[in-house]
């Protein structure tokens, strides 16, 4: 019996799919890279914006029919479009949906597993066609069936002590094609969140904060670690909130201090952070702390302060500048990404031209930009009206992109010649992927077996989002002959 899980959206939901996956395999599933190979298809959705939201109700419409044509297929909806629960019209509207599954929760979908199987064991034991048995693991219930009868798990494979060593030191396990391959993975520290941006539909949908505690973050880090993984990124819809629900206000520095003492682990960012929150003590954690990436994750938004206020962001635009300057002073060469949505309600020519004199003054190192799109539910949905056109949204868009890319341009040819620190990712095309400690993005080729490892890369073309080199230690006479074949 296989499974397949289709993801789209943010890093939290990257998580939630990895920990699902995990849990079905410890029923005895296996991977399938196709939805139409699998017995069990899960959809982890998104619905931040509209755009991902269409792609779900398209990705639903296949499935409806493959059900069509295997009734057998279980469906399971997942994450933001289904919320803490799920409405009566998102149940009317799709009746192929088996189970609808909340954000970061997988008991809806393994209890269903193990009852159909249960179900379905029972009766192939009345036909005398299967010996079932039913077992409990000191770390939960596990499904073994022998031999497989159709619709069924195969049996669990037997656990080898590596695995349920991690599982009892209270970590996890990941699915089994992404172990030893998997060298940056994504930990939530603190789920949901309770700020109430008025464009922002997440706080209804994922709930109050809820912090996970110290020792949990920290054996769940730890497993990874013993599974292969180097890298880790902490995550939170407002990650520096991190421990406020507790009235923690300088947790995160204290978990970043505790994660960085972590044998094998190499590196840790944190992301997303919110400008309020953004403590002296969290920056000197960053300066100091050797793993810790100097790499900062803080949305702007928009640099007009009625927009913001709109937004109910809770600072100015002078605020982030300052802001901005106190990272530079604390942490020199770190790079600073932002969020900025053009197109929010009553945006004009004037105030977006403030966001994009901001982004042209501060000269950061990435913008994610997006056209604001109104999500039901929202303070914005039913207070102001979307009075900016599609085509002007996508003008100002456009015209954003245009200047962060030359000035990541600029950025980057600051790097031809040097030699940076890079963490090896994978591979992509021949080439090596690998991350500076600021998470510029490095290709480099070298027959080595490099994934995993921390590489000195020569710099030797640069481009607004990428960079190619050669490894320091490749043989010099090689050197040449590498960066033309990189640039072929």
């Amino acid at each position: 019996m296989k499974y397949h899980i289709w993801t789209i959206g943010c890093q939290m939901n990257t998580a939630d799919s990895q920990r699902l996956g995990s849990e079905l395999e410890r029923l005895g599933l296996a991977w399938s890279e196709r939805a139409e190979d699998a017995d069990v298809v899960v959809l982890n959705t998104c619905v931040v914006r509209q755009q991902a939201e269409d792609k779900i109700y398209g990705r639903l419409g296949s499935l409806r029919a493959l059900k069509a044509a295997r009734p057998d297929l279980l469906i399971g909806l997942m994450g933001c479009l289904v919320g803490a629960r799920p409405s009566k019209d998102l149940v009317r509207r799709f009746p192929e949906v088996d189970v609808f599954i909340p954000p970061s929760e997988t008991t809806p979908l393994t209890d269903l597993v193990r009852a159909r199987a249960l179900d379905a064991a029972a009766r192939q034991l009345e036909a005398g066609t299967l010996a079932a048995r039913w077992t409990v693991q000191d770390e939960g219930p596990d499904l073994a069936l022998a031999p497989a009868g159709d619709g069924l798990p195969s049996p669990a494979p037997e656990r080898d002590a590596h695995a349920s060593g991690i599982l009892a030191a209270g970590g996890i396990t990941l699915p089994r094609h992404e172990r030893g391959s998997l060298i940056s993975a994504h930990v939530p520290v603190i789920h949901g969140c309770s700020w109430v941006c008025t464009f922002c539909i997440i706080p209804s949908r994922r709930g109050p904060e809820r912090s996970r505690t110290d020792g949990e973050i920290e054996a769940h880090v730890r497993s990874l670690v013993e599974q292969g993984v180097r890298e880790v990124t902490l995550l939170g819809q407002i990650v520096d909130r991190y421990g406020h629900d507790r009235g923690e206000a300088d947790a995160l520095p204290r978990l970043l201090r505790k994660l960085d003492a972590i044998d094998g682990l190499e590196r840790i960012r944190f992301l997303t952070s919110h400008p309020n929150f953004m403590t002296d003590a969290l920056l000197d954690a960053v300066a100091e702390l050797p793993k810790v990436m100097e790499h900062i994750e803080v949305p702007i938004q928009a640099g007009d302060d009625a927009v913001l206020l709109r937004m109910k962001r809770g600072y100015t635009a002078d605020d982030y500048r300052r802001l901005v300057e106190r990272i530079r002073a604390r942490i020199p060469g770190a790079a600073i990404h932002t969020d900025i949505i053009v197109g929010f309600p009553g945006e004009t020519e004037a105030q977006f031209q403030a966001t994009y004199d901001i982004l042209s003054e501060l000269r950061l190192d990435k913008s994610h930009i997006a056209k604001f799109s109104s999500r039901p539910g929202t303070v914005a949905a039913k207070t102001m009206a979307d009075d900016v056109s599609d085509d002007e949204k996508e003008r100002r868009r456009a015209a954003l992109d245009a200047l962060q890319g030359r000035v990541c341009a600029d950025i980057n040819a600051r790097h031809l010649g040097r030699t940076v620190e890079v963490l090896v990712e994978g591979r992509q095309n021949d080439r090596w992927r690998a991350r500076t400690r600021a998470n510029k993005l490095v290709y480099f080729e070298d027959p080595r077996p490099l994934l995993g490892r921390l590489v000195d890369v020569e710099i030797g073309w640069t481009g607004p989002w990428s960079m190619i080199g050669r490894a320091a230690d490749a043989p010099a006479a090689r050197a040449k002959e590498v960066i033309a074949l990189a640039l072929a």
